[in-house]
């Protein structure tokens, strides 16, 4: 009997020797932390709060700058932990990536993730390519603390599966000139809240000048203009394909505001003439980009 109560004792012995030894493992191994980033958030937020747009056609965003700062700005907050790297969540047709987004994949420390974008530029997928990052190192223990740069509410879900896995979730906004641009349920759901002001961002973000035209170019007449969204219209639809196409028809005969705006800069660097201001040559310009779209459905 006393030798078997020894044995028991050994085993416990050994058992909280190899505990202690993972204890003291685990309190040498850095705490580490990811930065995720929901790009059309920061486009939109960024450029209504520095440019006074949301399109992203009016200004640059200096990315490779932000992301920099970024990392700076973790790693005072983190101050005992290390960078895992950047997820930077964007949209792109046929998830192709961009010139800029290519060049933001190949940034050190830097994961581009691309959503789709339907007909009317809307990021179709991005929430979810989050929450399965979010979930998935939390799970695995890659990462102890996640700095989440959003506001969508679909969000929520993201934050709960990463909390449930022991990390912890801390939202990162940025300063809204009017209303709150990051949903109420998902700031009640994270850790903790911080928001990046004007002067933070104002480094990053640059308005991009209008093209000038000549005044004294010869005004285009009707059909001249509808020739031109014609033509538009058969670069958009080889670019874009028939499922963009069954997404646009059912508006007829308005263009969601990305697109409109897209065909009125094409053409007036087609037509090296400035359609601002010209009600009756910008219906022409719509006319010609509907029939020809008409016509190939």
């Amino acid at each position: 009997m006393n030798d078997d109560l020894a044995a028991l004792q050994a085993r416990i012995d050994r058992t909280n020797e190899l505990l202690q030894r993972m204890l003291a493992e685990v309190a040498k191994t850095p705490s580490t932390h990811a930065i995720f980033v929901d790009a059309g958030y920061v486009y939109a937020a960024a450029g209504r709060l520095v440019a006074g747009t949301e399109d992203r056609r009016a200004f640059d965003l200096d990315a490779e700058g932000l992301i920099e700062a970024l990392i700076d700005r973790a790693r005072t907050i983190f101050a005992d932990s290390r960078l895992l790297r950047v997820y930077w969540y964007d949209g792109a047709r046929r998830r192709i990536h961009t010139a800029e987004q290519q060049s933001i994949a190949e940034l050190p420390d830097v994961k581009v993730r691309l959503g789709n974008l339907n007909a009317n530029n809307q990021q179709k997928g991005v929430d979810s390519l989050i929450r399965s990052d979010l979930e998935s190192l939390a799970r695995h223990r890659a990462i102890s603390d996640a700095a989440l740069i959003g506001g969508d509410e679909d969000l929520v879900s993201a934050v709960e599966a990463a909390q449930g896995y022991g990390a912890r979730v801390h939202l990162w906004g940025i300063e809204a000139p009017e209303a709150r641009n990051q949903a109420e349920p998902l700031l009640w759901e994270v850790d903790s809240q911080r928001t990046f002001d004007l002067e933070f961002f104002k480094p990053y973000v640059s308005r991009r000048t209008v093209p000038a035209y000549e005044t004294t170019a010869s005004r285009p007449s009707r059909e001249d203009v509808r020739f031109v969204g014609a033509q538009i219209a058969a670069k958009w639809l080889s670019a874009r394909g028939r499922e963009a196409l069954g997404e646009l028809l059912p508006g007829h005969p308005y263009l969601p505001g990305s697109v409109d705006q897209d065909l009125l800069v094409e053409a007036e660097g087609l037509l090296q003439y400035s359609l601002r201001g010209q009600a009756d040559l910008r219906r022409a310009l719509r006319d010609g980009f509907w029939e020809h779209l008409r016509t190939q459905y």
